[in-house]
């Protein structure tokens, strides 16, 4: 008994790529595996990143709160937004350096 040998076949960057936006059933690090053997990047740059809740509507409500939580802290934290809180500080503030020109001067002659 012969036994045949098949040819071998090349598998381009693009047909992974292609194949890998169709294939749903690949687990993460799979995808990643097989994007980085064949060198075939991301489907898109401005393809909106999928969501980790998939179809569960009670589930993408509670990481949405947590993200706007977190995006809450991390304003605050960086001083982006500007509260009612900070208005009055900035105020008196720049009353104090007001105050502080003022008497600079009067001493001077």
């Amino acid at each position: 008994m012969e036994r045949k040998v098949s040819g071998s076949t090349t598998v381009t960057a693009k047909e992974v790529k292609v194949a890998l936006e169709k294939a749903r059933t690949l687990a993460p690090e799979e995808e990643k595996v097989l994007r980085m053997r064949h060198g075939a990047g991301a489907a898109s740059k401005s393809a909106p990143l999928p969501r980790a809740a998939g179809q569960n509507e009670e589930l993408g409500d509670e990481l949405l709160l947590i993200e706007m939580q977190l995006m809450k802290a991390m304003r605050e934290r960086t001083g982006q937004t500007k509260t009612a809180s900070n208005k009055p500080q900035t105020a008196a503030s720049a009353k104090a350096t007001k105050e502080k020109i003022v008497r600079a001067l009067k001493k001077k002659p």
